[in-house]
């Protein structure tokens, strides 16, 4: 082998080091985006039938289509970060927000006692056994709330819980989907 290929094979593992450090440098400057977001924004509701969770009529996106926009907000009783979240769907219900729920996955006893013991804040309740409408909305996991227009259109997905510093970012977002 040649004397100046022997040289040029010593700066392989620099090179080799450089390139990796400038990989993981790279990485953490652009970080990839890792929460997935639902590709229905700017779309009507997908199409569905819940029965509630107190009775009567079943919600249809109808319901969500009344010239008001909602806070459809999908929880559950075995969720942990939804107990947390129960204060600030409380304060935006306050605040004059219709708030629907929709319980995922969830037994009506249990819902019966997380709705007793974290306070009620939805105007209705329905009930999503097989996490149909969840899907449909390309939702990954609960809480999970999206803002609908007066139309029942999509306007803007919250994913995670409503924590108390974004309270005045979800009142924004339903005051621009009206």
């Amino acid at each position: 082998m040649a004397l100046k290929t022997v040289r040029l094979l010593l700066w392989l593992p620099l090179i080799a080091f450089v390139a990796i450090v400038a990989l993981v440098a790279g990485g953490l400057i652009h970080p990839h985006e890792t929460v997935v977001r639902s590709r229905l924004i700017g779309q009507p509701l997908p199409g569905f039938t819940l029965p509630r969770a107190e009775g009567g009529a079943p919600l249809t996106p109808a319901a969500l289509a009344d010239g008001r926009p909602h806070l459809l907000n999908l929880f559950a009783s075995w969720c942990v970060p939804c107990a947390a979240e129960a204060p600030q769907l409380r304060r935006l219900r306050a605040a004059g927000v219709p708030i629907i729920g929709v319980a995922i996955r969830d037994r009506p006893q249990d819902l019966a006692a997380f709705l007793r013991e974290t306070g009620n804040p939805y105007a209705m309740v329905a009930r999503d056994d097989a996490a149909a409408l969840q899907v449909a909305l390309g939702s990954s996991g609960v809480p999970e709330s999206f803002v609908i227009d007066g139309r029942g259109v999509i306007r803007y997905q919250h994913i995670g819980a409503i924590g108390p510093d974004q309270i005045a970012l979800i009142l924004e977002q339903l005051r621009a989907a009206r």
